[in-house]
């Protein structure tokens, strides 16, 4: 069971990290004003803001790696 829940909880964050690279990269964004109830809308704006926090954390990390270089 504790298994499970960290699986989906890894899951969940790889999915708001990798819809932070899309909205940084293209501007596009999951449209939150269709979602009817405003509490569910709050959690899924947390949720994809705390994707935004670890895609600038991968980032700063792989920028400062040797293994990974900026392209002009």
């Amino acid at each position: 069971m504790l298994g499970t829940l960290a699986h989906l909880g890894f899951d969940a964050l790889l999915i708001s990290a990798f819809l932070a690279g899309v909205k940084r990269t293209t501007g596009l964004t999951p449209a939150l004003h269709q979602v009817p109830n405003k509490d569910v809308r709050k959690v899924v704006a947390s949720w994809l803001e705390f994707g935004e926090y670890i895609f600038d954390f991968i980032v700063v990390v792989a920028g400062r790696s040797s293994s990974f270089e900026r392209k002009p």
